[in-house]
């Protein structure tokens, strides 16, 4: 590979390395490109070699290098609602209150930005004062009713102020040393400092497709440091359209950008979360629907992008004619604010199918959340993103080497989005082994494809046959308490292994071990669970255990100290 220019940026080779062969190609620039404003060498290039012969040991040497993820505050896992234009403060507190009443589960709503939206929440771009012609309350009493029904609040910006984003410098707090100036980003990070005391939890700094390296990286660094310097013990959340090798360690996740409402869109939309994840950044999401609306924004699409986002980091409705991207928006007849020259057909305005799908799906998200949790400190200790090329754990089959359209969640969940319209059936690309159909039951052999039949209301989803599935009551968010126990669900067929992870969910207290780590293990000749604390914390929490296929079922209480439970 030819390391001679002058310049940062992206090296490509021209075709795959073959071991021992050579290949040059010249440096292609990906945009504007250029220096940052000081204190970088670029005659010296540092060239990491990995000797790693399993993809899954790759991964983990890349993170060691481009530094492990931070973990997400545990709402990031829940449902987020975005609006576009607002008609009053009111608007916002009643659909948080719709979500309540109708049991559908919601962490956060995002609000958009003046500019893009005539009414936003702030006056323009990129202002931090909030907009009285929307507030006729408070911003503060408004928030403070938001965070009264458990939902969080993300506020979306657009850094139109390029002359000094160009020339962001620092780190925060200060060093010793740097000059605290007007592109300080310590300086910058201050006039976000007014919005937290109002309430504000969350950041979605819009656009900088045309930022070079440097500014992304600080920009990055300021929404993780910034918030930090405010509230020092809270994990800080930020939401971007683009990154680099080393986002995740400033907490940054990625969404796609605005895409077009169309089945074709949504099936290339897998391909690129799949593509991705396997580039070091573990958090990555999409538009529920598609951002542009077409008249293929139908209830049919919107449920269909529903499925598949609930399998994503990133689990978000936003959109232009953003009411038809509430899950009840099919039945209420009309679209709301046009805000597009092709809006969906009138026809599709009413569509009672629609809301108990979103509302199936967003519960499963919420049950699964002890899963994905586990999965987002997989990515962090491990490397491995949530969202997984099958190649990650089958890289000796040469069929899913060119699969673009299916996926793992996590190791031991195979996800199917369905992307045709009006389709019936799906086929699914089942590796060696044994697979048990989530909604079914039903065990399939692998080294196949298998034909699923589909309805509207079902994405194919597998389990690995030896997974061990935790299941969680169905909560409203993800902070709300629950009586009910978690269901280990057991799918038998081999032996299992499985480390479920767990802290508090908001603090940095897991930087210092505050963390509890339970390793449980099947033997499925023996028919035997055992349960043992694989951390130096513990704590006691009830399970219900279930063998799947044998339906059988029993109850354990974990004290923190070593169990066996046969059946």
């Amino acid at each position: 590979i030819d390391l001679t220019s002058k310049e940062t940026g992206t090296f490509t080779p021209a075709v795959p390395i073959e071991p021992g062969t050579v290949v040059s190609r010249r440096q292609q620039r990906q945009g504007r490109i250029g220096l940052p404003p000081s204190g970088w060498k670029t005659d010296v290039y540092d060239v990491f070699v990995f000797d790693a012969h399993e993809p899954a040991k790759f991964m983990k040497d890349v993170s060691t290098i481009s530094g492990p993820a931070v973990l997400p505050p545990r709402w990031a896992m829940g449902y987020m609602q975005s609006h576009r234009t607002l008609e009053d403060d009111a608007q916002i507190v009643n659909i948080a209150d719709t979500f309540r009443k109708k049991q559908i589960p919601v962490d956060a709503v995002i609000y958009l930005g003046t500019g893009f939206t005539p009414r936003g929440w702030n006056t323009n771009q990129p202002s931090f004062k909030f907009n009285h012609g929307v507030f006729k309350r408070e911003p503060k009493e408004v928030l403070s009713d938001l965070h009264a029904r458990h939902v969080k609040v993300v506020v979306h910006m657009i850094p139109w102020d390029r002359d000094r984003l160009e020339t962001l410098h620092g780190s925060i707090p200060p060093k010793s040393g740097e000059t605290v100036d007007r592109h300080h980003i310590a300086s910058y990070w201050k006039e976000h400092n007014g919005l937290v005391d109002t309430g504000v939890d969350a950041w979605w700094p819009d656009e900088g497709d045309w930022f070079s390296f440097h500014e992304r990286m600080k920009r990055h660094q300021l929404y993780y440091e910034g918030p930090l310097s405010k509230t020092p013990n809270v994990r800080p959340w930020s939401l971007h359209r683009n990154g680099h090798l080393g986002v995740a360690r400033y907490g940054g996740w990625i969404w796609s950008g605005d895409t077009h409402a169309s089945f074709k869109t949504l099936e290339a939309q897998i391909a690129v979360g799949i593509n991705h994840s396997l580039s070091l950044s573990p958090f990555w999401g999409s538009d529920i629907g598609g951002f542009y609306p077409t008249q293929d924004l139908t209830g049919e699409l919107y449920a269909r992008w529903f499925q598949f986002a609930a399998f994503t980091s990133s689990f978000r409705g936003h959109g232009r004619t953003w009411q038809m991207r509430l899950p009840w928006g099919w039945g209420l007849d009309n679209m709301g604010p046009k805000e597009s020259n092709t809006p969906p057909l009138e026809s599709e305005l009413n569509n009672p199918k629609i809301e108990p799908i979103a509302k199936k799906y967003a519960e499963l998200r919420y049950q699964l959340l002890s899963y994905n949790y586990t999965l987002a400190w997989e990515a962090r200790t491990t490397g491995m993103p949530m969202m997984r090329s099958m190649w990650l754990h089958y890289p000796t089959d040469p069929k899913v080497r060119s699969i673009g359209d299916q996926y793992l969640w996590g190791r031991d969940l195979l996800i199917a989005p369905v992307y045709k319209k009006g389709a019936t059936k799906r086929d699914v690309y089942l590796p060696a082994g044994k697979w048990y159909d989530w909604w079914t039951g039903k065990a399939e052999t692998g080294g196949r494809i298998a034909e699923r039949s589909v309805d509207l209301a079902t994405m194919p989803i597998y389990v690995r046959g030896g997974a061990i599935v935790p299941v969680d009551p169905i909560r409203q968010y993800t902070g709300q308490k629950v009586d009910e126990p978690t269901t280990l669900k057991i799918y038998r067929g081999a032996n299992g292994k499985y480390t479920l992870y767990d802290d508090d969910g908001i603090s940095l207290g897991y930087l210092k071990g505050d963390s509890v780590q339970t390793l449980i293990k099947w033997d499925d000749a023996a028919k035997t669970l055992s349960i043992e604390p694989a951390s130096k914390q513990t704590a006691t929490r009830a399970f219900q255990v279930e063998l799947i296929p044998d339906g059988v079922t029993k109850e354990i209480q974990y004290t923190g100290q070593p169990l066996e439970l046969k059946f």
